[in-house]
């Protein structure tokens, strides 16, 4: 997994991944998916992602998907030598993530200052819900904190017309994540220039804020100003969201199949609309394979999805013929699956490159590769406390 790879575009790049659950680990293995030496540093009681998912090969399914392709050394920060091993291993980094909250970097004596003063080429990635010197820097925070924090869940319930509820998936993380990632690269491009570091300071609530393509209705009190909403219709096949307001798709309809009114000469405007919306309705249900499906939403040039479940998307044929969704070593003799790198380059490589490891798998190699450490100097870490593992016997 470490090894070079110059068709890689990070090839070369060297990153400490101090980060945990998501908000950073994700960030961590995009940078490895484009070559990265991308090592993790985990603390003894693990990262608490490795008690979700099923588990296969001792690897939990959640910290699989967010670290596959890094290799792991253990490090118990509180222990005595543990920070001189932390700045040993900052002046061969490039980069450097963690989310932990503002305070904990500096009180672990890791703080920037500290690190740039052995290293001040080195890139610090820092997420964390609510950022930096703020008024709330210190508070926990964790993808949903934030949903519900900028109006997401009470956007659902109100648009929706439900109860609030959580999102189905960690959207604050991965916006941080994947600014924090742009934000490094250009850091990256920027020392080229200047031979320095930087410091990158990135919110939760700034990232998803920022990614939220509308939440100009929200902040100018203009939710009245929006198209109508789209629409899922039951077919004979299966539901579908049609990705059009219902004007677009009725005037489509009629167009495109010479459907007639059946609102014409109704007493009112909501009376002529639930007509249209009933022959709407039949329209789909008569059609009554995927076949049919398809070819009525390209005769009327309508964008559309199929309503998956998400157990279906081994067979979904985009996914399929992009190799979206990869095969890795499971540790027991056979593969999983898991996402692939999304980017796909003319000239140049990308791709997971391997299964996540366990805790304090590569703690010699590691140290023997960055730092030139031999397998006593490795044993006395151990014994003193500072590095563990709970690699399986073999």
């Amino acid at each position: 997994m470490a090894k070079d790879d110059p068709t890689y575009p990070l090839a070369g790049l060297k990153v400490l991944d101090m980060s945990r659950v998501l908000a950073g680990p994700f960030a961590g293995r995009m940078l490895s998916d484009l070559g990265a030496d991308v090592v993790k540093v985990e603390p003894p009681d693990g990262d608490v992602t490795r008690f979700w998912g099923k588990v296969v090969g001792g690897i939990p399914g959640y910290y699989h998907q967010q670290n596959a392709g890094k290799r792991n050394i253990s490090v118990d920060l509180r222990a005595p030598g543990a920070r001189e091993l932390i700045l040993d291993l900052v002046k061969k980094a490039d980069i450097l993530i963690e989310n932990y909250r503002p305070d904990v970097m500096p009180r672990l004596g890791l703080g920037y200052e500290a690190l740039k003063a052995v290293n001040p080429r080195l890139i610090m990635l820092s997420i964390s819900g609510f950022g930096h010197n703020g008024p709330e820097s210190r508070r926990p925070a964790y993808a949903p904190i934030v949903h519900a924090e900028l109006g997401l869940m009470d956007r659902g319930m109100r648009r929706n017309k439900v109860t609030r509820g959580e999102l189905p998936l960690s959207v604050a993380d991965t916006n941080a994540s994947l600014h924090g990632l742009v934000g490094l690269l250009a850091a990256v491009i920027m020392r080229e220039r200047t031979g320095l570091g930087q410091h990158l300071d990135i919110a939760m609530m700034d990232a998803t804020l920022v990614t939220d393509d509308q939440i100009h209705y929200e902040l100018e009190d203009a939710e009245d100003t929006m198209g109508l909403p789209n629409d899922v219709w039951e077919t004979g096949a299966g539901p579908i969201l049609v990705s059009a307001d219902f004007r677009h798709l009725w005037r489509s309809l009629t167009r495109g199949t010479g459907m007639v009114d059946p609102g014409e000469g109704a007493p009112d405007l909501e009376s002529k609309i639930a007509a249209r919306r009933g022959a709407v309705d039949a329209f789909m249900r008569a059609l009554t394979d995927w076949d049919a499906v398809e070819g009525a939403m390209a005769k009327i040039n309508i964008a559309w999805g199929r309503v998956a479940r998400g157990h279906d998307l081994h067979h979904q044929p985009t996914l399929q013929h992009r190799g979206s969704i990869a095969q890795v070593d499971d540790r027991a003799g056979g593969t999983r699956p898991i996402p692939q790198s999304p980017y796909r380059y003319s000239d140049a490589s990308s791709g997971v490159r391997g299964g996540a490891p366990h805790r304090g798998e590569h703690n010699h190699e590691v140290l023997s590769e960055w730092l030139g450490r031999v397998a006593a100097e490795v044993e006395t870490l151990k014994t003193a406390g500072v590095l563990s593992s709970d690699v399986p016997e073999a």
